[in-house]
């Protein structure tokens, strides 16, 4: 008697998902490969024209890893020199993204960056952390955040004084114009953040601050935005911008040195034609005597003692009759700042 043999079942189903996956992973081998040559492409291409526009952009070695999620860009002894003469120097620049988002970036300088000043010389800056993030870069204006933890500013041999030894943390922030549907779209919105920032020894920050710690944030709408990408001239990169009528609107901000405190707001800020600061800042402040106190011992930098000294003085009468909230006018004018009719130090130079 013949024994029926039981039927065979496919094997092809076991295979199915494995094949699957082999298909699905030699896709998205494909699109990262892709991504990578094009990021390659478009950083090269980047270079290119800054040079053409008189920047020195340079770099020892260019890696990019990553697979198969990310996107993970080295150079090496970066240098990126503007035609003003400052630039920015890293021994080591990361930047990574996801592969299935390549518009969001975080970029690091693990171990640090050198600042060069033009005519004023190098800083070395080293920290905790010193990060950049940046969303939407195909977008007109992306969202950025620049945020070092625990910086600690050197000077270089040679290099004039950095006003600012060291800080707890210092952020940039900056994003397109919302309010208002009729906003230009040139226009861009920031924010400084100075948290526990101590001066160098003798300078005005340490005066002004009491030998305490600097606390500030500003906030401000930069008008004709667009002229800054242009990276300026020799003048710097806000030269042009300052030629092109960019001005800081809609300014506002907290400041905390020591024991004073104040709230400044200001309509309109400029630059002139040297490219110091115009324009006024209205100040409510608490406790101003110390601060104006302080600039007055200060054994360095351009801090005019005999203005600082008026100003103190009116701000003691002042206080004491009992104010509390002593409004106060900064006036950038002349190259100058100015308190009242008392000068205190040039005005803030953009270029």
């Amino acid at each position: 008697m013949t024994r029926t043999q039981p039927p065979r079942h496919s094997r092809a189903g076991l295979y199915a998902p494995f094949v699957l996956v082999l298909i699905v992973l030699a896709g998205w081998t494909g699109w990262w490969f892709y991504l990578t040559r094009q990021i390659d492409a478009r950083l090269e291409t980047q270079v290119q024209a800054l040079r053409q526009g008189g920047w020195t952009v340079r770099y020892d070695d260019k890696t990019i890893t990553g697979w198969p999620f990310r996107t993970h860009v080295v150079l090496d002894r970066l240098v990126v020199g503007m035609p003003s003469g400052h630039a920015l120097a890293a021994p080591e620049l990361t930047a990574e993204a996801n592969a299935y988002q390549p518009t969001k970036w975080v970029v690091v300088a693990p171990q640090g960056l050198v600042l060069t000043r033009a005519g004023k010389g190098e800083v070395a800056v080293k920290g905790d952390a010193i990060r950049m993030s940046a969303s939407g870069v195909d977008q007109r204006w992306p969202n950025l955040a620049l945020e070092m933890v625990n910086p600690v500013f050197t000077t270089q041999t040679g290099a004039e004084p950095f006003p600012i030894a060291r800080a707890e943390r210092i952020e940039i922030y900056a994003r397109p114009h919302l309010e208002g549907s009729a906003a230009p779209a040139d226009d861009v919105d920031v924010m400084f953040r100075l948290v526990g920032g101590q001066g160098r020894a003798d300078g005005p920050v340490e005066g002004f601050a009491q030998d305490g710690y600097l606390t500030t944030q500003i906030e401000a709408v930069i008008g004709q935005a667009g002229l800054l990408k242009t990276g300026g001239d020799a003048g710097g990169v806000f030269s042009a911008w300052t030629k092109g009528g960019g001005a800081f609107r809609e300014v506002r901000g907290d400041l905390q040195a020591g024991d004073s405190r104040a709230t400044l707001t200001s309509d309109l800020l400029k630059a002139d034609a040297d490219g110091r600061l115009t324009g006024q800042v209205a100040l409510q402040a608490q406790k101003p005597l110390p601060a104006l106190s302080g600039l007055m011992a200060t054994r360095q930098g351009a801090v005019n003692r005999i203005g600082a000294a008026g100003a103190a003085a009116a701000a003691g009468a002042a206080q004491a009759t009992g104010q509390e909230q002593l409004p106060l006018t900064l006036v950038f004018r002349d190259g100058r700042t100015w308190l009242g009719p008392f000068p205190l130090a040039p005005a803030p130079k953009l270029f």
